[in-house]
């Protein structure tokens, strides 16, 4: 493997009365291809800032492989950044502005000649070599950033929303070309993005901030159905989300594994049913949380007998078809108090796998009926 672990612990960083970073603690795994991921100013640009030596930390420690960094100057750090507006050299050509860095180290042209051509074949620009800048699409200039970045071979290549100015099909054509190159030459890759189908789709784990906190860090899977708090299950996607009081838990075998079987009384729907593989006791104020595409909807009532599943029934107050699927916001008619002012909007979702589905037919004012399993839903957070 070529890339470099980071190791950062308990980083701090202010400018004025603005703390931008609270005591930030990150392990990046060696070739990982890992994403800080959060809103606009939650700190994630001068975080990467400040691994790259463009920024240096109140307090806090940073090392690459167990060596501390922070001393060193961007150009001794082993890292090259990719910047979201290119930063290219318009006077210059496709090849020259590759060459650009090894020219300076003084490397013979015959090894530049080499290495540039290596590098503009990785980005898929063979052809491109002697045009300049303004005669490129965007995805081209962001491939010429990204190879004059690698050629100078660092252990770390830091990527600040390279795709932001880019449009969204392009965007998804580079993540698919980000990622092949990740594959390729396997070094660490950290990238910067507010897009969560971004990092969702390219990371082998991600770090949610806000606020300059990091709230959780895993795998795009263990962030997306196992969200660590409110902040998260938000900010990932599409949810629905809801405060409740655990009425009864008890422990269940899932399949070998312990978990606890609750029931919430959420004041918006009435009790539901949800898995815990976390203790939950009685009396706890929690945060119930559950996706959009878990929830089954129909016309007809269902028939299962199931014990674990979970079912409403509701008004749809919009359908909104978009091809492959239908997203509809549902008017829950279930609630402690069942008075029309307290019913919840649930959204839901409704793939189309095939012609004949009947997403479509479930219309405005249609009575519907909505359900899901205790083992889709999930407790956010307990809060009390």
């Amino acid at each position: 493997m070529k890339g470099s672990d980071v190791f950062i612990e308990g980083v701090c960083k202010s400018f004025g009365d603005f703390k931008v970073l609270n005591d930030v603690s990150l392990t990046i795994k060696k070739g990982e291809f890992f994403s800080l991921l959060g809103p606009s100013g939650c700190g994630k640009t001068t975080l990467l800032r400040i691994i790259a030596g463009f920024e240096h930390p109140d307090k806090g420690t940073l090392t690459f492989d167990g060596d501390d960094v922070l001393s060193l100057p961007p150009n001794k750090r082993q890292t090259n950044t990719v910047f979201q507006n290119y930063a290219l050299f318009p006077h210059l050509t496709v090849f020259e502005n590759v060459a650009f860095s090894p020219r300076l180290k003084k490397i013979p042209n015959d090894q530049i000649k080499s290495k540039v051509n290596e590098y503009l074949h990785l980005v898929r620009l063979e052809g491109h070599a002697n045009k300049k800048p303004n005669q490129l699409s965007g995805g081209q200039k962001q491939r010429v950033a990204i190879a004059r970045a690698l050629i100078n071979e660092p252990r770390v290549l830091l990527l600040d929303e390279p795709l932001s100015a880019l449009d969204a099909k392009l965007r998804q054509h580079m993540l698919i070309e980000l990622d092949r190159i990740h594959d390729e030459i396997g070094i660490t890759f950290i990238y910067v993005t507010h897009d969560q189908q971004e990092a969702l789709s390219v990371s082998d784990r991600l770090a949610v901030m806000n606020q300059g906190d990091i709230l959780q860090v895993g795998s795009p899977h263990e962030i997306y159905e196992s969200p660590a708090t409110d902040f998260v299950a938000r900010f990932i996607g599409d949810t629905n989300l809801f405060d409740g009081t655990i009425v009864k838990a008890e422990k269940i075998d899932v399949q070998g594994d312990m978990e606890y079987m609750a029931e919430l009384d959420i004041p918006e729907l009435g009790i539901v049913k949800v898995t815990s593989v976390d203790e939950v006791r009685v009396g706890q104020l929690v945060s119930f949380t559950i996706r959009p595409e878990k929830i089954v909807i129909s016309k007809e009532k269902p028939a299962t007998k199931r014990e674990d599943i979970n079912l409403f029934s509701g008004t749809v107050d919009e359908p909104i078809y978009s091809g492959f699927q239908t997203k509809f916001y549902v008017y829950a008619s279930e609630g402690r108090s069942g008075q029309a002012n307290e019913k919840t909007l649930l959204r839901v979702i409704k793939q189309h796998a095939n012609y004949s589905d009947e997403g479509p037919d479930i219309r405005w004012k249609d009575k519907v009926y909505l359900s899901w399993s205790a083992l889709d839903g999930y407790i956010v957070e307990v809060k009390s």
